[in-house]
């Protein structure tokens, strides 16, 4: 039997012959590898960067949205506001794990400064709404208890609203319109950043809820939110807090016992999970897509062997006949196919990294290139060509040196 290292030359050889041939072959095993390193770098990159934006809003945060509500007549309908300003309040009230709550009304308006004007997120809430969120304001102040009281017509704004309507201009005291109701900026937030979603946090107004219900916009219900947001005290407490805003919200509501709830109560730590999840199921459908290009890349391989066996019959009975045996001329085959395979994947992995590189720097996107992703796709390579190398090989062993030998 011909040596391991004899054979590998033998097959390097026989691949340098037509190298146009076996780049074209490598050509599909390159494409699946890279493929499924970019999108699992990506897929990963993007999994960390929503669980480290989430986290980084803090890990002891609830959120409670209206659910089914019952309109007049006794119908249930999802687009009643079942939440009020009032609910908030009783929750940071009463709710002994609770920090703060806040209520959030609001909606999208064009706000309009001298000759300027930009549209803009209007969110109506109070001022533990900035403990909630932990924002801090940059200059000036936030409007107070009695401002949200007597629906007064104050605002803060984001550093986006700031550059896009003020320019280099101080706004504090400055008054600006949204929706045609003067609104005086008493204060300026401090730079927030994006959200885990990718909006611009920087582009808000922030005015008293009372202000929003009553001078910007129209409520189906009288003192109804769209949100609370509720902070607990600890993340350790979270789930404490969940149980008690659940309570108290069920025994507001008059929701009996076994009842469908009128709202939902989810923490950030589920939130976190969803979003993960949403991603990972995301990373893995990509990823898949890619591996199809290997397994096309497989196929092609298969084929060039199989029409290679078909070139090289009488070189193979000449081989035979100065006493190659059997399992020389599989190995030699099947080799030849790993090599195609193992090179296509090398090529891939260096192309693979260099394509996330070059998109993270060029996009802004979080990638993530691991180890385990760079074995699995070169590992998935060397078993296509070992799984669709094997057959040529198989039939170039079972060829008849004589019959070879006359083949023309």
């Amino acid at each position: 039997m011909i040596s391991l290292w004899e054979t590998s030359r033998i097959s390097f050889r026989a691949l340098a012959v037509n190298k146009m041939r076996s780049a074209l072959t490598m050509l599909g095993i390159i494409i699946g590898v890279m493929a499924v390193i970019m999108m699992f770098a990506i897929g990963s990159g993007a999994n960390r960067e929503i669980s480290d934006r989430f986290s980084s809003m803090g890990s002891n945060l609830l959120t409670v949205r209206p659910g089914t509500g019952q309109a007049p007549g006794g119908v249930r309908s999802g687009s009643v506001n079942t939440l009020t300003a009032d609910d908030a309040r009783a929750i940071a009230e009463e709710c002994m794990a609770v920090a703060y709550a806040a209520p959030v009304y609001g909606g999208s308006a064009q706000v309009v400064y001298g000759n300027q004007n930009w549209s803009t997120s209007i969110t109506g809430t109070t001022p533990d709404y900035l403990f909630v969120q932990d924002w801090a304001v940059g200059s000036g102040t936030v409007f107070t208890d009695q401002d949200v009281r007597s629906a007064t017509k104050v605002c803060v704004v984001g550093k986006t609203i700031v550059d896009n309507l003020f320019g280099g201009e101080d706004p504090i005291g400055k008054t600006l319109r949204v929706r045609n109701v003067p609104m005086v900026v008493v204060g300026v937030l401090g730079e927030i950043g994006t959200n885990p979603m990718g909006r611009d946090q920087d582009d808000i107004v922030l005015v008293p809820v009372t202000t929003a219900q009553r001078r910007l916009f129209s409520s189906s219900r009288s003192g109804s939110v769209s949100t609370i947001m509720v902070k607990a005290h600890s993340s350790e407490l979270l789930g404490a807090a969940q149980d008690q805003v659940t309570s108290l919200l069920s025994m507001r509501h008059r929701i009996r016992e076994g009842g469908e709830e009128d709202f939902t109560v989810r923490n950030m730590a589920q939130m976190i999970e969803n979003a993960k999840a949403a991603t990972r199921t995301m990373t893995l459908l990509l990823t898949a897509v890619a591996g199809v290009s290997l397994l096309v890349g497989g196929i092609g391989i298969m084929n060039i062997m199989l029409v290679s066996v078909t070139e090289r019959t009488r070189e193979i009975g000449i081989r035979m006949a100065l006493g190659a045996k059997t399992v020389d001329i599989r190995l030699q085959f099947l080799v030849e196919a790993l090599m195609l395979s193992l090179l296509g994947g090398a090529t891939g992995i260096i192309l693979g990294v260099a394509g996330a590189l070059s998109i993270s720097r060029g996009f802004g996107w979080a990638v993530d290139i691991s180890f385990f992703s760079i074995s699995l796709a070169f590992g998935f390579s060397a078993f296509v060509g070992i799984f669709f190398g094997y057959y040529p090989a198989w039939k170039a062993s079972l060829l008849n040196p004589i019959e070879a030998l006359r083949y023309e």
